[in-house]
């Protein structure tokens, strides 16, 4: 077969602060990402919600979120590593759910370290057919994470029933966040009352199930401030706010700015 030079998706390896340009804000908030996310952490330690639950994460884990996953990131002082982004439709080797790994063989540490260190360096040199290196040292990666999970699999407890209605609490937000679908309704959904939701949410995240919902619909509203141009009226209709009153209400409430002052902050 001929060699096709057209690039596939492009894969991308960026510093812990490359997943938060703008501010801290864009991992802090509980969201999701178009991208399947892997972190891992090389030094220090800060907290995850991933796969439903938070969790605390030290040196040598490893964090993989799906394309969709609902997460957030607290990065404790000195916290450092790198994140791997890959578009949804690149159909290389990683894991199918979510993962965090606590990687304690010397060995799985760097490789790890050294694939991520190549494809950083082929994305920054660029020479011929970088992206296909990049292809190929992804699989690697994914390989690796799959046989580090698998050999974990035996030892993971069952899910219980709370923690999979928080499974599918996160995932509804994901996918209804811009629906003007309350926790309230979410719950009547799930089959189970706003208050046992609640108390549920509470205990597996360490967040409220409405806390959560206003922070992924907080970090999609800011988003559409800072990376479009769209008038302040069409983003609130696109977020099905009652008005675009209402919206400006509720970001000053939540960053004590008014979304004008957001979005021309973002641009300076």
């Amino acid at each position: 077969m001929p060699y096709d030079p057209n690039p596939l998706e492009e894969i991308q390896v960026v510093p812990l602060s490359g997943l938060y340009p703008d501010g801290q804000w864009q991992i802090e908030l509980a969201h999701d990402r178009d991208t399947h996310v892997l972190v891992w952490i090389t030094r220090g330690q800060g907290r995850v919600l991933l796969d439903g639950t938070r969790r605390g994460f030290g040196a040598h884990n490893a964090l993989f979120v799906p394309a969709g996953g609902l997460m957030s990131l607290e990065l404790g002082r000195g916290c450092l590593g790198q994140a791997l982004l890959v578009p949804a439709s690149n159909a290389i080797a990683l894991p199918y759910r979510p993962q965090h790994l606590r990687i304690n063989n010397l060995n799985e540490q760097t490789s790890l370290t050294a694939l991520l260190d190549t494809m950083q360096h082929e994305q920054n040199a660029r020479e011929t057919m970088w992206h296909r290196a990049m292809q190929a040292n992804g699989e690697l990666i994914g390989i690796l994470l799959r046989r580090q999970n698998h050999s974990d699999e035996a030892a993971k407890p069952k899910h219980s029933a709370a923690h999979r209605l928080t499974q599918a609490y996160c995932a509804r937000i994901s996918q209804y966040y811009g629906d003007n679908i309350s926790m309230s309704d979410h719950a009547s959904a799930l089959g189970v009352t706003a208050t046992h939701l609640t108390r549920v949410i509470k205990a597996e995240t360490g967040t409220t199930a409405a806390g959560l919902l206003t922070e992924r619909q907080l970090y999609a509203a800011r988003c559409l401030l800072i990376e479009s141009d769209l008038p302040i009226q069409e983003i609130a209709t696109r977020l099905n706010f009652s008005s675009s009153a209402y919206f400006t209400r509720f970001i000053t409430q939540h960053t004590n700015q008014t979304p004008r002052a957001l979005r021309k902050q973002s641009r300076n």
